[in-house]
């Protein structure tokens, strides 16, 4: 089945050509100009890939980005944009972004890069093969067979970093998914966590780290 990709751009032209490169290489290729309109077909159509520019009309780039955070975590999703200042950059960053794409651009740049966003995410799907194996009926995680005997928070945070492997979260983020119950959390709680995840591994396999910190943003996961 062809890989489901959605593009989100108001110039019709740049839109069409982005969407017949895509279509060439096997893709099956939705096209919507305006930000508002993202969410109510994302939540009645299945896709796997959002490429979103980050100037639109009815809603910007960025917050429909962290609309579809909240309601589709595992949805890959590229932003495109003509402003590469570095606070923008962090601003999708900390949304989500799994990629960014600068205009102008080549149409096979992009192809590119949407190939290759989805080779990663499509690793994510099997990254517990490699490392860490999750049991979340039972919320145990092991490495090698191994149980980490972490508590119920450590795992739904440990669950969220391995299911998307390479992904930066934010610790906001990270609070989000493990509290969603809405608690005022601290966020060095989550460090807290991270902290006693990386030692539990450790006992494991003392020379893993993988769990990474990424200065000033998050953490991600990679084997």
């Amino acid at each position: 089945m062809a890989d489901r990709i959605l593009i989100v751009e108001d110039e019709e032209k740049l839109a069409e050509l982005l969407r017949a490169y895509l279509a060439q290489d096997g893709f099956e290729v939705t096209v919507l100009h305006r930000g508002d309109e993202v969410e109510p077909w994302v939540s009645t159509h299945e896709v796997d890939l959002v490429l979103l520019d980050l100037m639109l009309p009815g809603k910007n780039g960025l917050e429909v980005c962290k609309a579809l955070r909240t309601s589709s975590g595992d949805l890959a999703i590229i932003m495109v944009t003509a402003r590469v200042d570095e606070i923008d950059r962090l601003l999708g960053l900390e949304l989500g972004a799994d990629d960014y794409i600068c205009k102008p651009f080549s149409p096979r740049e992009v192809v590119g890069r949407v190939k290759a966003v989805l080779r990663r995410t499509k690793r994510g799907e099997h990254a517990a093969e490699g490392g860490v194996k999750l049991d979340e009926a039972g919320y145990r995680a092991a490495i090698g067979g191994k149980d980490l005997n972490l508590t119920a928070v450590e795992f739904q945070l440990l669950k969220v970093l391995v299911d998307h492997p390479g992904r930066i979260y934010t610790r906001d983020q990270l609070m989000d998914l493990m509290y969603r119950d809405e608690r005022v959390v601290a966020d060095r709680t989550v460090d807290s966590h991270i902290k006693k995840i990386r030692k539990k591994i450790s006992t494991v396999l003392p020379d893993r780290d993988a769990v990474h910190s990424v200065y000033g943003v998050g953490y991600k996961y990679e084997w």
